[in-house]
């Protein structure tokens, strides 16, 4: 991605350690693996700060993944040990950041820059897109895995009913607050990995720590979009054979909310993709 040969070098090693890591611990499939390790070499080799983002999220929301399995099995009808997550889960995941991180490349090679609409606007909404995507995604996946591990019962986020835990649209404070917290770790790494990979003068470089509230923000956003998405276009129904909730209708079904219309992946890039537009825009008048 630059004329210099070691830092395309670096991003395809760390990459393929990772990607070979990831699958052996089931955090990916084959298929999983191949894309994650196209993804990260993309990110690292363009952008040492961006490839920073992603692995934040990525190991963040593997770990968390793998916190109380066995709870997680009795209430995930879709449950599968470690994550084991499949190359439209990573490119629902970071399809949209590979896009971005490219278009800035092509923009300014690899050369790092503070979020400065005065200097660039398009380079700043499309790095503030790139915090926005992975916000959403890390808060997404801390709210899931930490959520269905809360005691208190969900609610639906669009009647605030009591539902069973795994129903799409379910919300629970501890959820809400971790996709808040999951949303923070993103922007505390792009500010504190910009320390190291960028120069700019005071007052730019002080507005920066702006991003951390924002990200904040993304995170707990991008968890409310997916979960009125999964509430509304994404069915939930309780299935009387298996004693769990289920994502399709069928004979043993009884339906507790939703339209049949998006999956889970569909859910997760819509909420994504809205949640960027928006810290995108919001970055243009923040900075």
């Amino acid at each position: 991605m630059d004329t210099n040969f070691f830092q395309p070098a670096i991003a395809a090693l760390v990459s393929t350690a990772i990607a070979v890591r990831s699958y052996r611990r089931k955090s990916l499939n084959l298929s999983g693996a191949f894309l994650g390790f196209i993804v990260m070499t993309i990110h690292i080799a363009v952008n040492y700060r961006f490839g920073a983002m992603m692995l934040a999220f990525f190991f963040t929301s593997s770990m968390l993944t793998k916190v109380g399995q066995e709870k997680k099995r009795s209430v995930d009808a879709e449950f599968k040990e470690g994550g084991q997550r499949n190359w439209i889960q990573v490119l629902s995941n970071s399809g949209i950041a590979a896009v971005l991180v490219l278009t800035v490349w092509k923009l300014m090679g690899s050369l790092d820059k503070c979020l400065d609409s005065k200097e660039s606007r398009l380079v700043t909404a499309l790095i503030g897109g790139m915090i926005g995507h992975y916000s959403c995604c890390n808060g997404d996946t801390w709210s899931s895995e930490l959520g269905v591990l809360s005691d208190v019962q969900p609610r639906l986020i669009t009647t605030l009913k009591p539902v069973r835990k795994g129903t799409n649209g379910g919300v629970t404070k501890a959820g809400l607050l971790a996709a808040t917290a999951a949303g923070s770790i993103i922007g505390l790494t792009f500010v504190i990995f910009g320390f190291f990979t960028t120069r700019c003068t005071f007052d730019v470089a002080l507005k920066q720590l702006l991003v951390i509230p924002l990200s904040a923000l993304a995170g707990l956003g991008g968890s409310l979009i997916d979960s009125l998405l999964g509430a509304t276009l994404q069915f939930s129904g309780f299935c009387s054979v298996r004693n769990k909730v289920v994502g399709k209708p069928g004979p043993t079904v009884k339906k507790i909310s939703g339209l049949s219309i998006l999956d889970n992946n569909a859910v997760n890039f819509v909420a994504i993709l809205l949640t960027t537009m928006l810290t995108s825009i919001a970055c243009l008048y923040i900075f």
